[in-house]
């Protein structure tokens, strides 16, 4: 295969080293001035994206006479493209995804031209990998969206359209892909550039370029193709070289702390990256948390000293006066104070296959900023073929819902299209660390402006000793079956006879009333915790020894009524009975209705029930009577 005409590209750092350092010092101050521009290509499996990129590396002459020869081999052994080069073995880097035929990470190159220089991504197309695509959308300024002119567009050509609007992207190239498959239909092109202009009509988009192309024979990248005398727009490459990125939203500083930086007791910096905005030396500034202001004496890096300090800057900031600052912390300009919450709307896209649950705990990373978060609310559900909202009570795989969202303490915040920094976070799962969400944030919630915790003159502490003793929490967990109920009732039966004042919670007793309005759903159990966690919290405030007799199957709700509760005051007690003595005792009838398939979501049956992994004292009623679980649990609970 021939080589393509040479376009003169701008030095890179894939290409031959120069002979005289002084040609590579200016041909390096060259590239240094030249524009930076992200792009990623996306859209449905198959497409094209890979092979597209590498055609792109190709045409613009970024390959070494060794990489091409490997290349040529590695379409022998791997292409799908008979004798002719397989392109997109220059991006499908994994064994993987070369066995497969299938990208299946985010594949990032850097290529340049004489106008301008370019990092690509390349991004999955299948559903699974969404993720991913988000991930390299939160950069990029262009996304370059392939429709196979053959299929058409597909839900996931809508799902990354929706995707890209999200995520701020601006600008669209629609990429109607393998023209040279439909004969380079001028109908068929016009007739997809329509649909998808009606799909993304509400959409923020700047501007949307619709290009026939053909990726694998090079039509309409860096040359006008004589196949398509009827279009007159930009090669793909004139696009990319002419396209003017949208200028970043948030015009204010921000600086997320990322290390206090102490190298000897007479220096104290605190080091990060400007997310946005300028700053110089002499400024006054502000921590959002604690609100102390000070002024910048020295703004400092690797190669000296700086006056000022813009977007994308990796600094270490010397202020004038010592002041509480720690990693987390967000500094402001004193004059632009930045917004705080506890409670938000955000938009959320589902990256986990657990579903997400109102009422379970979560972490929040938001720039630097970490904390506990719940879903307290799923406002909606958004279908990606129509746009059009659904209710949903849970999170699905790759769903995009609008939610509310509390967190267990104020946050600096701002709206995603205002700042990518301040708007952007993720979730994460508190047990496996997975992320199981990325999220945008819409807006604050008014009510964590209009509630406030109002001071009561009496405590716990003087409750207590109005009682006469100390307030504890008592959570007793196990099967359906395995005696939750009769130990806690002769707990509560031997504590009131000492002249303990005590309560006991139980689960169906408080079905009658407070969460009678629940099911057995794994949300419902989860909200049903949830909720007796918060009573519990209350009744212990009140001085009270609190007993509850849940089931309580997830391990991450029962740590979230630990935390919530306290440490110290709540001890988790396992009522450990085989599942098989369980259904023999089945004193209400339940494991018989479930398995004749009448209770779908009976705990240890057709729902798992999650066991206590250390907790403070584990009971086995399978042998032990009740008198002695009692005598155990006084003597570990209360001596």
């Amino acid at each position: 295969m021939s080589r393509p005409k040479k376009i003169t590209p701008a030095p890179a750092a894939n290409l031959r080293p120069q002979t005289h350092l002084d040609t590579l010092e200016a041909l390096q101050k060259q590239q240094d001035s030249q524009e930076l521009l992200r792009f990623i290509t996306c859209g449905n499996v198959d497409d094209g994206k890979s092979t597209l990129i590498g055609r792109l590396l190709w045409e613009s002459q970024q390959l070494l006479d060794d990489q091409f020869s490997s290349l040529q081999k590695e379409s022998k052994k791997f292409g799908t493209q008979g004798d002719e080069i397989d392109f997109a073995l220059l991006v499908d880097g994994l064994a993987a995804e070369r066995e497969q035929g299938i990208t299946i990470d985010i594949a990032y190159r850097f290529f340049g031209t004489s106008q301008r220089r370019f990092i690509v991504a390349d991004t999955p197309g299948h559903q699974q990998y969404t993720r991913n695509m988000v991930t390299a959308a939160s950069t990029a300024d262009v996304a370059i969206l392939l429709i196979d002119a053959q299929k058409g567009i597909q839900t996931q050509t809508r799902r990354h359209a929706f995707l890209a609007s999200l995520m701020g992207i601006r600008h669209i190239v629609l990429a109607i892909n393998k023209m040279d498959l439909v004969q380079f239909s001028q109908e068929i092109y016009t007739q997809l550039n329509e649909a998808f202009a009606a799909f993304a009509a509400s959409f923020k988009f700047a501007s949307v370029t619709a290009i026939p192309l053909s990726a694998l024979k090079g039509d309409n990248l860096s040359q006008r193709s004589p196949h398509t005398p009827w279009y007159a727009g930009p090669t793909l490459l004139g696009y990319l070289e002419t396209v003017k990125p949208e200028p970043p939203a948030g015009k204010s500083w921000v600086f997320p702390v990322q290390w206090v930086n102490r190298p000897d007791s007479s220096f104290r910096g605190f080091s990060g990256t400007v997310a946005q905005g300028a700053v110089c030396v002499g400024d006054k500034i502000r921590v959002a948390a604690s609100g102390q202001t000070s002024h910048i004496a020295e703004i400092v890096t690797m190669d000296g000293a700086l006056a000022q300090a813009s977007q994308g800057d990796a600094v270490t900031l010397r202020l004038a006066t010592e002041i509480d600052v720690s990693r987390g912390d967000i500094l402001s300009l004193a004059a632009s104070p930045l917004e705080m919450t506890d409670q938000m709307e955000a938009t959320l896209i589902w990256t986990d296959q657990d579903a997400g649950l109102m009422g379970r705990n979560y972490n929040i990373k938001l720039a630097t900023q970490s904390a506990a978060a719940s879903i307290t609310n799923i406002k909606y559900e958004i279908d990606v073929n129509t746009l059009t909202h659904h209710a949903a009570k849970q999170l699905k795989l790759n769903c995009i819902s609008v939610c509310n969202i509390a967190l267990s303490k104020p946050m600096v915040f701002d709206n995603y299209e205002q700042s990518k920094t301040l708007g952007s976070f993720i979730l994460t799962d508190r047990f496996t660390h997975a992320t199981v969400a990325i999220g945008m944030v819409r807006h604050n919630l008014r009510r964590a402006q209009n509630v406030h915790r109002q001071a009561l003159s009496i405590q716990r502490p003087a409750r207590e000793k109005l009682n006469g003793h100390k307030g504890k929490v008592i959570w007793f967990t196990g099967l359906s079956g395995s005696g939750k109920s009769t130990i806690a009732n002769a707990l509560e039966v031997a504590l009131h006879a000492e002249g303990k004042r005590t309560y006991l919670l139980d689960g169906d007793n408080v079905r009658q009333g407070l969460n009678k309005d629940l099911g057995f759903t794994d949300a419902d159990r989860v909200e049903n915790i949830r909720r007796i966690a918060e009573v519990a919290k209350l009744m212990l405030d009140a001085g009270l020894i609190v007993l509850t007799a849940f089931i309580s199957p997830f391990r991450r709700e029962r740590e979230m009524a630990r935390e919530l509760i306290g440490p110290d005051n709540f001890v988790e007690v396992y009522i450990d009975a085989s599942l098989e003595v369980c259904e023999r005792r089945d004193p209400k009838g339940l494991y018989k209705k479930a398995r004749a398939g009448k209770l779908p979501n009976m705990s240890g049956i057709g729902s798992p029930y999650e066991a206590p992994g250390t907790p403070q004292v584990t009971i086995n009623t399978d042998t032990m009577p009740v008198e002695l679980c009692v005598e155990t649990l006084l003597r570990e609970c209360f001596d």
